[in-house]
């Protein structure tokens, strides 16, 4: 069957979403078919449809008996299927509902037993329990000079109660400071160095991947897990190949997970480097930084006045309206705000959008010197609100007293906010059609990919009872649906997109194409 081949290659592939689509519209082709050997169904009846999708053991224990061997077949596969894409999605309740179904066509298969049990041994200890068990890592990027060398000797020689540990990979324009870690232990063969306070420094001078599984067996095989990991990937102003890496690499998938994207930034430089020209085409590595980024630190705060500190936060927010923001002086950061961020959970995204509609955070810490000084502080939300008539907020182009339709033109405000790189954000209050859904999806992902470095939303589909909750980081988008939608709560639609070069009016236009008026 093609639409199995099709589903099987997007499972390999990585494109869960996409898989899960082509199995559910072969699902319901059979149970829509009065072909099928089923007992008196009329063609494309539609309670048969959706009880196939979703409550497939209903349907199968009625229809079981009436089944042809072929067509039992071509269902297990199916269910089996898209129990492996739903496992990617992270939908780990939805899976066991479908391994169970697979089981009831096949229950001969040995591999789908062992699987069975697997899935509702992990369901068992608790939903959270197969990511709670991984190790969550962070990537930590920013401009040579912001302090990250500060931040990262800080957390190697602080005494903060984790054992967290430092990857360099060979994209670091400097190293770990040689004189700190002269003084600790010798350099292994696998150039891991163990410190006194128990966290780890690791040069990775090759495959990632490799050293990641290295890192991992060395520390669980002694005994000692870890409690993170920070991959330094400073030279790299696009991190999304090593984020990408925790969705592609099986090993690394089921062992760590991505905890978030760290930017470090020099409050008395950033506006300059974000105002630098580059060569056309070319994108500026600090806006990029910027809007990758989950949390950020405003470092050296004390060398600038309140007032400029005041405007590289908004300058940051015309790239970035959802990072969390933390103001710290000698990089001084509580180890909670750079690790345990579950960024790109989507229960997390479901919460900050119930809490404050995808609000960005501004931490206000007060970093002592030294590298040991206080760094508690309160936080706050600084929020950006949304149109409830259901216009989009506005990016980088938000805030221009000055309105010019020309490219060319000179004014001053659009020299300064001229990255290519912005945040749209858009709100409806309507629902959206599951079938359009799917084609604004794809053609996101397919035409915009590349430009389009972080979003993440959650949506109202029309028929569906839970909220579908989304994030993505270029190509590589998670969704499924989660908790149901509250009596009397308003069904609504809201997303963020952070990305360069987007069309704004386009993105509106194609969204409302799957508004089901």
């Amino acid at each position: 069957m093609e639409a199995l081949k099709s589903a099987k290659a997007a499972l390999a592939d990585q494109r869960f979403f996409d898989g899960v689509q082509l199995v559910n519209g072969a699902l319901e082709a059979q149970a829509g078919s009065k072909a099928g050997g089923y007992a008196e169904a009329e063609a494309g009846r539609a309670e048969d449809k959706q009880e196939i999708l979703r409550s497939p053991e209903t349907f199968l224990k009625r229809e079981l008996p009436q089944m042809k061997d072929a067509q039992r077949q071509l269902l297990a596969q199916l269910f089996a299927v898209r129990t492996d894409l739903l496992l990617g999605l992270g939908a780990l309740k939805r899976a066991v509902v479908d391994i169970s179904a697979a089981r009831l066509l096949a229950p001969e298969d040995e591999a789908m037993a062992k699987k069975q049990k697997d899935i509702e041994g992990q369901l068992a200890a608790g939903p959270e329990t197969a990511a709670g068990s991984k190790t969550p890592t962070s990537i930590i990027t920013g401009f040579l000079g912001a302090g990250k060398t500060t931040l990262l000797n800080y957390i190697l020689e602080s005494n903060h109660g984790k054992k967290i540990a430092i990857i360099e990979n060979e994209f670091g324009e400097v190293g770990i400071d040689d004189a700190l870690l002269n003084t600790k232990s010798a350099v292994t063969e696998e150039n891991v160095i163990e410190m006194n306070n128990g966290c780890i420094c690791c040069t990775v001078r090759g495959d990632l991947i490799a050293g990641l599984k290295k890192l991992h067996k060395q520390t669980t095989g002694k005994g000692k897990p870890l409690d993170g990991i920070i991959i330094e990937t400073t030279g790299l102003a696009d991190p999304a190949p090593v984020a990408q890496t925790f969705f592609a690499d099986e090993f690394v998938s089921a062992n760590m997970v991505l905890d978030g994207i760290l930017t470090v930034v020099d409050a008395k430089h950033i506006v300059g480097q974000l105002q630098e020209e580059k060569p056309q085409g070319a994108v500026n590595e600090a806006v990029e930084q910027i809007a990758f980024a989950d949390r950020i630190l405003l470092n050296k705060t004390d060398l600038v006045t309140e007032a400029e500190v005041e405007t590289v936060q908004k300058e940051i927010r015309r790239i970035n309206k959802t990072a969390a923001i933390r103001r710290t002086q000698n990089s001084v950061a509580d180890m909670d705000f750079l690790l345990g961020i579950q960024a790109f959970s989507l229960e997390k995204v479901l919460m900050q959008i119930s809490q404050g509609s995808l609000e960005e955070e501004e931490h206000h810490g007060h970093g002592g010197h030294g590298g040991h000084g206080g760094h508690g502080g309160h936080e706050g939300h600084e929020g950006h609100g949304h149109d409830s008539h259901g216009h989009d907020n506005h990016g980088h182009e938000g805030g221009h007293e000055h309105s010019c339709a020309d490219e060319a033109c000179e004014h001053q405000s659009h020299k300064r906010h001229d990255y290519r790189v912005s945040s749209v954000g858009i709100q409806r209050d309507q629902e959206v059609l599951k079938e359009k859904l799917d084609a604004f999806i794809s053609w996101l992902v397919q035409t915009k990919g590349p430009d389009l470095y972080r979003s993440k939303g959650v949506l109202a589909v029309r028929g569906m009872s839970q909220k579908f909750v989304f994030h993505a980081v270029h190509m590589q988008f998670s969704g499924r649906p989660q908790d149901a939608w509250s009596e009397g709560e308003k069904r609504q639609c809201k997303m963020v997109f952070i990305g360069k070069n987007l069309d704004r009016a386009e993105l509106n236009k194609k969204f409302d194409e799957c508004l089901a008026i």
